[in-house]
């Protein structure tokens, strides 16, 4: 920005403004004001209120509120808006008053001056286009910047969120596949337990994805209902009856979001139950991405003196000091990132938690935490599958001697034996340092060729009839 400046005025009196700043007297007060931290309005937010003005200005039109050219030239800069072509002038923190006023009047004001420019007037003259009168028609912020977190919450989920989740989904698939013949050794208590495949085990990493996008979508259509109509206080003061159906109807054509007014404005108002709900599936995705990403690693730790059972795409060095030593950072990255969504879940809900009275006044903490797991998890499971499941391999040779020298194996012989025989063979193997059929035989419980059959790896992997207990 320039060090020119003009003065505005509002309703507290003169403001000085950035002379090619596109905002006004409210936002600069904000500005001045709330100077706490760095991190600013989330973007999509700004976007999506700016997707609200422009529908709510041609509606205005329609319900003969607002002169069609004043209706049309504020809904082709909030077009711009909306597109990202303004994203510089929107500078406030997201540390401001908890209704989202501030951003609020910066959208108002950006579009107003856009439009006065264009229509040969001067920024900051609010005529003929004022903020309030006109972009903010119909509207409180206590409605709009609710409505404007559904909307760009919808928004980036169905753009962002879940295509990625679906690919990282569809790698873990493809992954299961690939490793369906892979014998390995399962664990319990991190102790070992009996074999499994390692596709077995990849399908159950994709299936917990599964779960939480299921809960992640069932959350979806709560998000549909906004709060836009309510006005202040939930009331609908000073907007037409029709105002909210018909910007709504607008914004779900032109988004392809099933939004609508909510069935008790009150509510949509004074708490954030559907954002909530959302937070927390996200906490569960990034609850199985977290298992998922460890898991991985685990089975990655080594290569000589760890698990070694994986061998994981060496993206880059891994120490300033060790030679040739790599790291499982992809896995590290997903976790961090899932100990941020569980932050940023804890801070939802508490957040929801402080609506007093007609209002809920912590909305911008809601939503920036909302979209920043959104972000954050979206960005983690596309970077996983990109950089680690894609180039992930067995390493047969050593998820094979695993098996094979694993005592549990002898669970497969308690149908046969009982299990305090199958426990002394285990106990007898591990006592004299001998894999499980030298020790059966050596304690005299089965013939060789009996035993043989009953140890093999490839029968433990499913249900099967039990063999009678001698």
């Amino acid at each position: 920005m320039s060090e020119a400046w003009r003065d505005e005025r509002d309703s507290l009196g003169v403001v000085r403004v950035a002379a090619d700043a596109l905002w006004g007297a409210q936002t600069q007060r904000s500005l001045e004001h709330f100077a706490i931290g760095t991190e600013t309005m989330p973007l999509e937010l700004i976007h999506a209120l700016a997707q609200i003005k422009g529908a709510a200005a041609l509606v205005n039109a329609e319900l003969g509120l607002l002169p069609a050219e004043l209706a049309a030239a504020i809904a082709e800069a909030a077009a711009e808006v909306a597109a990202g072509r303004w994203d510089a002038h929107f500078p406030l923190r997201v540390w401001q008053t908890g209704s989202g006023t501030q951003s609020n009047m910066n959208v108002n004001e950006v579009i107003a001056n856009l439009v006065n420019e264009r229509l040969g007037s001067t920024r900051g003259s609010k005529c003929p286009v004022h903020p309030n009168d006109h972009v903010n028609l119909g509207q409180s912020s206590n409605d709009v910047f609710p409505t404007a977190m559904h909307l760009a919450v919808l928004q980036q989920v169905h753009e962002h969120f879940l295509p990625r989740l679906a690919a990282t989904r569809a790698r873990l698939a493809a992954r299961a596949r690939d490793f369906a013949e892979i014998l390995k050794i399962g664990r319990t208590h991190l102790m070992d337990a009996v074999p499994l495949s390692l596709g077995q085990e990849f399908s159950g990493y994709a299936d917990q994805l599964r779960q939480g996008e299921d809960a992640l979508r069932a959350s979806l259509s709560a998000l549909g209902a906004v709060a836009l109509g309510g006005t202040a206080v939930g009331t609908g003061l000073n907007t037409h009856p029709d105002f909210a159906r018909r910007v709504c109807a607008r914004l779900a054509d032109a988004t392809g979001m099933p939004l609508h007014p909510a069935e008790n404005p009150f509510a949509a108002l004074a708490g954030h139950e559907a954002l909530t709900t959302l937070s927390a599936a996200l906490r569960t995705l990034a609850m199985s991405a977290m298992k998922l990403a460890n898991d991985i690693r685990w089975m990655g730790s080594g290569p000589r003196a760890g698990l070694g059972e994986l061998a994981l795409p060496e993206n880059e060095p891994g120490s300033s000091i060790m030679p040739g030593k790599v790291n499982p950072t992809q896995a590290e990255a997903l976790t961090m990132v899932c100990v941020q969504v569980f932050g940023n879940d804890a801070a939802v809900a508490f957040a929801a938690s402080q609506g007093q009275f007609e209002l809920n006044v912590f909305k911008p903490v809601i939503v920036r935490n909302v979209l920043h797991s959104l972000r954050l998890l979206g960005d983690a499971l596309d970077s996983f599958g990109r950089h680690c499941l894609d180039g992930l391999q067995p390493r047969r040779e050593v998820l094979a001697r695993h098996l094979h020298r694993s005592l549990m194996l002898v669970t497969a012989l308690a149908p046969r034996l009982g299990y305090e025989k199958a426990a002394t063979v285990a106990q007898y193997a591990h006592r004299h340092d001998l894999d499980l059929l030298s020790a059966v035989l050596a304690l005299g419980y089965l013939e060789r060729e009996e035993a043989e059959r009953l140890l093999q790896p490839e029968q433990m992997l499913g249900p099967a009839a039990p063999q009678t207990t001698s």
